[in-house]
């Protein structure tokens, strides 16, 4: 539309130079030579029926008229040659100089009028010579010759006074029809732009508002958590806006690869499964194929490995003492995050290996450090990370383990729950629910591991005379002593049930026919050389002891609980203090 403009803008200019340079100057030209032509004419009849004598005023206004002619054929010719304004005004001018026909004009012009000069000078100088019969002829012809020339130069510019007129109509007719042009030619550049504007506005449409709408509709979708991967945004481009279809894309996947795993892990049972999850995310989803994760005990300052286990050449990579004291690993102690990348050496418990740097990432909830997840990547010599994907590896792992904080949380919690309903709170031992709850459990591996349970079932000798003459807060110091008596007897595999006032209940795991007596004896043994102190007195209490095998005895696991407290009733009609192991003839009440 510009360059239409600019076209048309010259065209007129061009124009209106033809009118400034051609015709107007030509007109007033040839306005002003018609004039003096006329009144040469007048001039001239004047002075034809003039007396003699009173002609020379005429005869020099005559002479004025010639002059003025001539003064205007010397102004046109003059402004033909003139160079004045800019450099585009100079071309155009010289592109708008007369039109031969005015060129033909100003000569044909200045001959008339040199014609009418000379016959007024041959008229002027018969006058002056005596009348005689032959020069009377000669003025008579010059003054017809004169009075030709005029009439001449009259007709010429009238012709001449004509044809600018049509050159000034043609120029009209020009500008009018170079404005038609540019209306039309501006009219069809605004239909293609219009066209071109409708097509990039659907462009814009499809290539970015339909993308950024579809971004919309989903981001909405997701801050209600309805995600849903078959709305993923078209890629239709490889500009910008694809690019960002294809990261938002990513990010679904993200958001709803997370969106299952938790809710995965919320419908897991135990903890060590949400553990295990969380490990299989880091090597099938991020790659990260080095890493350990650590829950940390609170109540015992200890901390284990939980996923993956320690089995065939897999090693721990800490120090061993962050097992049994966890103030001593770092993270645990900060619960801060400590990464060997910020800060080489920074901790004194990590195993170094060479080429390797690690990062540990408390599992704090509850502002408790339950967890540690450490993470251990390629380092170059200056310690730094040394794959370009190891910071998006790392946060990508960071916002699973943030996913998965509080349903560990809540799992956590559940176990303790759990734990407390089994344990009971005097003693620390496990109580008969607990028997309850995994009977099934210890039966099923003793088979398959085709072993025995040894079933100590132990009574505290008179514990009601504890009570009755010491009050029950010594009887609860002798239940508390008893109960780590027993536990310091076992193993560490084996389990010490409070089975019911001051009664106990044993479970011997994996023992061999004759062993568990042997334990039992060693248990009385240490109860009776168990001293009390109770205000200024010194309390020594005996126990006894009844023994059965599971299923060396029978193959009903409560019925072995009965067998051993019969034998344990046995041990007190034999006058207590005593371990009795169960025999077939003290049953005497058929099956169970």
């Amino acid at each position: 539309m510009a360059i239409v403009t600019v076209f048309a803008l010259t065209a007129i200019q061009y124009k209106y130079h033809q009118v400034a340079e051609q015709i107007v100057p030509h007109d007033q030209a040839t306005r002003e030579v018609l004039a003096h032509l006329q009144s040469l004419d007048r001039d001239l009849q004047f002075i034809l029926h003039a007396e003699p004598g009173s002609d020379l005023l005429a005869l020099q206004s005559v002479r004025d008229h010639v002059k003025a002619i001539r003064a205007v054929n010397a102004r046109l010719s003059l402004r033909q040659t003139a160079v004045s304004g800019s450099l585009v005004e100079n071309l155009l001018r010289s592109m708008a100089k007369a039109s031969p026909e005015s060129l033909a004009y100003l000569r044909d012009i200045m001959v008339v009028t040199d014609r009418i000069d000379q016959a007024l000078d041959s008229y002027t100088t018969a006058r002056r010579k005596p009348p005689r019969g032959g020069e009377a002829e000669a003025t008579a012809a010059a003054f017809d010759a004169a009075r030709t020339r005029v009439a001449e130069g009259i007709m010429l510019t009238l012709q001449h006074a004509k044809s600018v007129a049509e050159a000034y109509g043609d120029i009209n007719n020009g500008i009018y029809q170079i404005i038609r042009e540019s209306v039309n030619a501006i009219l069809v550049v605004l239909l293609i732009a219009s066209t071109l504007l409708f097509f990039f506005v659907r462009w814009i449409i499809v290539a970015f508002q339909r993308p950024i709408a579809a971004i919309i509709r989903q981001i909405d979708s997701l801050s209600t958590g309805d995600i849903n991967l078959a709305k993923k945004v078209a890629i239709k481009s490889a500009d910008e806006i694809g690019t960002l279809s294809k990261k938002f894309n990513t990010l679904v996947d993200s958001v709803y690869g997370m969106t299952v795993y938790k809710k995965v892990i919320e419908e897991d049972a135990a903890l060590d499964d949400v553990y295990h999850r969380l490990g299989d995310v880091f090597e099938s989803e991020l790659g990260i194929h080095q890493y350990a994760i650590y829950d940390v005990n609170a109540q015992k300052k200890a901390m284990r490995v939980a996923h993956p286990p320690l089995v065939g050449d897999a090693k721990l990579h800490c120090d061993a003492d962050i097992l049994t004291d966890c103030n001593q690993c770092r993270a645990v102690k900060t619960g801060h995050k400590v990464s060997s990348f910020e800060f080489p050496g920074v901790c004194r418990r990590f195993v170094p290996e060479a080429g390797m740097g690690h990062i540990c990432i408390p599992l704090v909830a509850g502002g408790i450090a339950g967890g540690v997840v450490q993470l251990r990547f390629a380092a170059d010599a200056q310690g730094s990370m040394r794959d370009p994907t190891t910071p998006q590896k790392l946060f990508n792992a960071e916002t699973y383990i943030n996913q998965s904080l509080s349903v560990i949380e809540a799992k956590r919690l559940m176990q303790t729950l759990r734990e407390s309903a089994m344990v009971d709170p005097m003693t620390g031992l496990y109580n008969r629910r607990f028997l309850q709850d995994h009977t099934a459990q210890i039966i099923s591996g003793v088979l398959r591991r085709k072993t025995q349970i040894g079933l100590l079932v132990c009574d505290i000798d008179y514990f009601k005379q504890v009570n009755d003459t010491h009050g029950h807060d010594a009887g609860d110091l002798i239940l508390r002593e008893t109960a780590i008596v027993l536990k310091n007897a076992v193993r560490e595999s084996d389990i010490v049930i409070r089975f019911g006032g001051e009664e106990f209940l044993v479970l011997l795991m994996d023992v061999q026919p004759g062993d568990a007596l042997l334990v039992a004896e060693k248990i009385r043994q240490a109860i009776e050389a168990m001293k009390v102190t109770v205000g200024d007195k010194v309390l020594q209490k005996t126990i006894s002891i009844g023994v059965a095998d599971f299923p060396g005895d029978t193959d009903g696991f409560w019925q072995a609980i009965k067998y051993a407290d019969v034998a344990l009733y046995r041990a007190k009609d034999n006058g207590r203090n005593q371990c009795v192991r169960f025999a077939p003839e003290m049953w005497q009440h058929g099956d169970f």
